[in-house]
């Protein structure tokens, strides 16, 4: 104490710092998630709707939730949590990058009265959220439905990749692309096992090494714009190419080849211009002309070191001018300049040639090899393809489209059903129903768990999680403009007839439900009602659901474990930003004093209500996302 006997304040934070705390911050972020599955809430399911967003110049078109958040940049620092566990969905699964957002959010949103109205603690909710986390998967896989033949296996994968396509762009396209991305799937497992012979060794291999791991290094996805989107083939054991710039001589090469030799290079084969400062000291004039002549005897002996190689096909990253084309002509090869170093690269792995950076030294390890070389005509545009490479795992799914918006958002389409499939055959495919089956079916048989096993307040929380649950199957009716409180009345009581599985169990057996007619009841969006989704043959991996509920879990505990929030300024000095050091604080212009209230800023701007600070909710006009509001 000093000489007044007053205690002096102590500086904890430099000044500008800013901090919310309390039970009005975790409402706040709260809110801020609510805010944040708001926006993509409208693209769920098969009559979800696209989302505009322009973003630097470049407008993208997508019902992705991984996509259109990335896109969004969230400036909120709670709410990115949900970003990220959308993008971990995305990279884990393929699908289901919209129903972990709004499944967190709606956990969120049920577990916010018991917050402010019932004063739980937050570790409290967090201990039975996982406890009913818990319960709900071992639901699942008591209901998962697992393949007992190759013909159901193959069955199982073809209609979760359609149940994956079913709300995308190219849904009316699924007898198309469904079998397609099977088939480029199961072509790199086949392979894949089969390379050494049928043996437990290569499956290990095929699902714990790279081979699925790194899916889009095997399988590519070629983009052509303009044309039919029935125009889509899949090019199996083999790759292809766009037609490339070409200079005189070009139409009058051989376009079809019965096992070629392939050269790639990175060797620019043409004559280049002078450059302006270009300076050239003789003593003769007719030094000149060898000099010119030196450049055209370089060029010459790279074209013919080439030829010499004894190869069919030139491919480079670098130019071929039109001297070489044309002398290529002459010889009776093929070549193309400018091509895309990634073409080059899935070539080189289909064919086994490698790339050179020189024309000299070429051998015939060097070399790659096809069964068939040719250049076909798709509408307007020409694509050159190389069929039945020696590496059969790389294989090649050729895409149109009208523009090219569209063309990106099937791309994004059919990555998606690729991760899907690619996560059935990583383990035993097992299944579940979709259309919101699974999560009614699951709500209902918590709600009678939380009556006659729980009590007190985890009761309080396994209704709430339960509770959660419908929002999948809700969000669909309004996606489809049904009647939501009708249609959910329909469903709750189609499950409610599967009371009799619990009998006297610990756990609820609900693989004895799965013979019910009742177990798979979903919303029908074409019938206006419900359906049995099972018959319907909307199944989706059981994986999908695990990682998409724990997820969403994890992302509330996450949220409701946050406290307080301190965002630091940033220092004027572009010196101290630099080096991340912290300029000196002065004495009386300090953050937080003891016993005196935060200071208010950006913090309280956010959690203003109508002129009341950290109420919690948003302000007028105030928005977590940069660009909207």
């Amino acid at each position: 104490m000093n000489q007044f006997g007053t205690r002096p304040g102590i500086i904890l934070l430099r000044e500008g710092t800013d901090s919310s705390q309390g039970k009005p911050q975790l409402i706040s972020n709260m809110n801020a998630c609510q805010a944040v599955a708001d926006t993509i809430r409208t693209t769920l399911g098969p009559c979800g709707l696209d989302k505009l967003v322009v973003s630097g110049g470049r407008t993208t078109i997508s019902n992705d939730g991984a996509t259109i958040l990335q896109l969004l940049e969230i400036a909120h620092p709670a709410a990115k949590s949900l970003v990220d566990i959308s993008r971990s969905q995305d990279a884990v699964v393929g699908d289901g990058t919209t129903s972990v957002v709004l499944l967190a959010a709606e956990i969120l949103k049920w577990c916010k009265p018991l917050v402010e109205e019932s004063n739980l603690h937050p570790r409290l909710i967090i201990k039975y959220l996982r406890a009913a986390s818990k319960y709900s998967l071992e639901c699942l896989e008591r209901v998962a439905i697992r393949p007992t033949t190759p013909e159901d296996e193959r069955k199982v994968l073809l209609q979760c990749a359609s149940t994956a396509l079913n709300s995308k762009l190219i849904a009316s396209h699924l007898d198309l692309f469904g079998p397609m991305v099977v088939d480029a799937v199961l072509n790199l497992q086949r392979n894949v096992v089969s390379k050494d012979g049928d043996n437990e060794t290569n499956k290990e291999a095929f699902a714990n090494d790279d081979y699925l791991n790194q899916m889009r290094k095997w399988i590519g996805i070629h983009k052509v714009p303009g044309g039919d989107v029935r125009q889509s083939f899949f090019l199996e054991d083999g790759v292809a190419f766009s037609k490339t710039f070409s200079y005189a001589g070009f139409e009058q090469m051989t376009k079809y080849f019965e096992k070629p030799k392939i050269l790639l290079l990175k060797v620019e084969l043409e004559l280049k211009a002078e450059k302006e400062n270009a300076e050239v000291r003789i003593d003769n004039p007719s030094d000149y002309t060898d000099i010119v002549q030196a450049e055209w005897d370089v060029i010459y002996e790279k074209l013919d070191l080439c030829i010499a190689s004894g190869v069919n096909i030139v491919l480079s990253e670098l130019p071929i001018g039109d001297l070489g084309t044309q002398y290529f002509c002459d010889a009776g090869l093929f070549c193309a300049g400018r091509v895309p170093s990634e073409d080059l690269t899935r070539i080189a792995m289909a064919t086994g040639a490698v790339l050179q950076t020189t024309c000299r030294g070429l051998t015939a390890d060097v070399l790659g090899t096809c069964e068939v070389f040719e250049e076909v005509s798709l509408g307007e545009e020409r694509l050159n393809l190389m069929r039945k490479c020696p590496n059969p795992l790389v294989s090649t799914i050729v895409l149109r489209g009208g523009s090219e918006q569209f063309i990106a958002e099937s791309e994004r389409s059919l990555h998606d059903a690729l991760m899907v499939v690619r996560r059935l055959l990583l383990s035993t495919p097992q299944v579940v129903a979709g259309a919101g089956s699974i999560e009614a079916l699951v709500s209902a048989q918590m709600k009678r768990w939380a009556l006659t096993k729980a009590a007190g307040k985890e009761q309080l929380i396994m209704e709430a999680y339960a509770k959660a649950l419908e929002v999948i199957p809700r969000q669909l009716c309004h996606n489809a403009g049904l009647d939501a409180t009708l249609v959910m009345a329909q469903l709750r009581q189609a499950h409610a007839s599967t009371t009799g599985i619990c009998n006297e169990k610990e756990v609820c057996e609900l693989g004895d439900a799965a013979a019910s007619n009742n177990c798979w009841m979903g919303i029908d969006t074409n019938r206006d009602g419900i359906c049995d989704a099972y018959e319907a043959g909307i199944w989706e991996p059981l994986q999908n659901k695990i990682n998409s509920w724990m997820a969403a879990t994890e992302a509330a505990c996450l949220i409701l474990s946050i406290d307080e929030t301190i965002i630091s300024p940033r220092s004027q000095d572009p010196a101290l930003q630099q080096t991340g050091q912290l300029p000196a604080m002065g004495g009386g212009g300090g953050m937080m004093g003891l016993g005196s209230d935060p200071m208010g800023s950006a913090m309280d701007a956010v959690n203003a209500q109508q002129g009341g600070s950290r109420s919690g909710n948003l302000g007028n006009g105030v928005s977590y996302m940069k660009g909207r509001g």
